[in-house]
């Protein structure tokens, strides 16, 4: 027979986790170690490897994490070269209107949609 504590960990544990999720910024952004390894955690708990779980999602979401922000660089960097900075700006203008790499990546995909399938 299960004993109440066993039963009730994971259901406090998955309710901790929602709350966290909640009570941070609505970032787009994907995970990262807590999320990821919190999830693997929970993941390697129900299969007796917990902290390999936790260590495994950790990875998992720096890598996720990582990649993301790459791309975020690579299409701020496009976004760059196709808008060059006004040379009679002065550095204090530049400086107000400077855009985050997360800014420059949106306008870029706002800017070059994806290409409709083909047959359509």
């Amino acid at each position: 027979m299960m004993s109440l504590r066993k039963c009730v960990a994971p259901v406090l544990m998955a309710a901790g986790l929602l709350a966290a999720g909640v009570a941070t910024d609505a970032r787009a952004e994907p995970g990262g170690c807590l999320k990821y390894g919190a999830v693997g955690a929970v993941g390697g708990h129900l299969a007796h490897h917990g902290v390999l779980g936790a260590a495994g999602g950790c990875v998992a979401g720096m890598y996720t994490r990582h990649e993301y922000r790459k791309g975020l660089r690579e299409k701020a960097a496009l976004y760059d070269k196709e808008h060059p900075a006004d040379p009679h700006m002065s550095l204090a203008e530049r400086y107000r209107n400077r855009k985050t790499d997360e800014q420059k990546a949106t306008l870029y995909d706002a800017e070059h949609p994806p290409a409709p399938p083909p047959g359509h």
